[in-house]
């Protein structure tokens, strides 16, 4: 079977020529991207807490990067690719990270628009929204791996399955707007669906001991012999155990270490992730969601061309977009794009009086 790394390239080749090779094209059309400029101001964990030490998504992109390469190399992968799909796979989270996931695919499914998960989105961003509805035109492995990353799931081996085409990547598409959860088609792509879980797991810890969520000795004694007490140790401990069961087959973890790691995710789950104080303003965000997807469709049917989602999008958008897309997909798209601070901005203009 053709390795999907040496296959075809984009849906539209490009000429020959370029200094760089296809992957690292790839990172710099990502890099050089709006979306990747909006994951400075898009929540990891903690939203509207204000505090200048808390990980956005930037911070958790670059470190997921910077992992998946440490062990890429040790393992003998492109480090072009391994970048590139690590810095590109969160582009479709929408604004106030897994909470405003959620709400957004609640409105889209009520609406009939299908399923909304940030992968898909994320691949839909690249390639019909990035240069005003162009898209990037990025290669195959490294959509592939963006779409096929999961940072929930938790897997003690992951194997790729190699399918070297568009029409294969399509499949994959079609079954993950079904729920369905599809696997990487290369072994860079399988480190960095792994690996997601590494760059979080230890820094969520500590983002919550510095917002006083939990201390230090709460995390349990036996996560604490196995993996340590920081961040530091356990990336540390976990990325020596990739590297040390890993084969040029799959990418995998030993049983002992994927157990614990498991135990230190429910330990985040119950006293992190769901705690009451972390979703202290979600329902606040879930009312402003509601209120501005509303909003937004009887603005673009009606055609209100003073609305933002006129004057900040549609109006430089490619005709071919406009075609393809419905009222209720592009507010999907628009509202997926924007960061925190500009959610909140565009609430307050649709809906806080202006004083004269």
């Amino acid at each position: 079977m053709t390795d999907i790394r040496e296959g075809i390239r984009r849906r539209v080749e490009a000429p020959k020529g370029d200094m760089r090779d296809a992957f690292s094209i790839d990172v710099d059309r990502i890099l050089h991207s709006r979306a990747y400029t909006a994951y400075i101001d898009k929540t990891q964990v903690f939203y509207l807490v204000g505090h200048p030490g808390i990980s956005h998504r930037v911070i958790h992109v670059q470190l997921l990067s910077r992992i998946s390469r440490t062990i890429g190399r040790r393992l003998g992968l492109n480090d072009d690719l391994i970048e590139a799909i690590a810095i590109g796979h969160d582009i479709g989270h929408p604004p106030f990270g897994h909470d405003g996931e959620n709400y957004l695919g609640r409105l889209c499914d009520q609406a009939g628009i299908g399923l909304f998960r940030h992968n898909i989105q994320g691949l839909h961003a690249l390639e019909a929204i990035e240069k005003n509805g162009r898209g990037l035109n990025l290669t195959l492995p490294v959509l592939d791996g963006i779409l096929c990353h999961n940072g929930e799931m938790t897997e003690i081996a992951i194997t790729p399955d190699k399918a070297a085409s568009f029409a294969a990547l399509d499949k994959k598409i079609a079954l993950a707007c079904k729920g369905g959860n599809p696997l990487p088609a290369t072994l860079e792509g399988c480190l960095v669906r792994v690996a997601d879980t590494v760059s979080y797991i230890g820094r969520d810890i500590e983002d919550a001991i510095t917002l006083g969520i939990i201390k230090r000795q709460d995390i349990p004694r036996d996560i604490v012999r196995a993996l340590g007490d920081t961040n530091g140790k356990i990336v540390y401990r976990l990325v020596e155990d990739l590297i040390a069961h890993s084969t040029p087959h799959r990418i995998a973890y030993s049983s002992p270490i994927f157990k614990i790691m498991e135990d230190l995710k429910a330990f985040n789950y119950e006293h992190i992730y769901l705690n009451t104080r972390v979703k202290a303003e979600s329902e606040k965000i879930k009312t402003m969601y509601d209120l501005i997807f509303k909003r937004l469709v009887e603005d673009i049917t009606e055609r209100v061309q003073d609305s933002p989602i006129f004057t900040e999008y549609l109006n430089h958008m490619d005709k071919n977009y406009l075609a393809s897309h419905n009222a209720l997909e592009i507010t999907r798209d628009f509202i997926a794009g924007l960061t925190d601070s500009a959610f909140l901005k565009l609430f307050h203009d649709l809906y806080v009086p202006r004083i004269l």
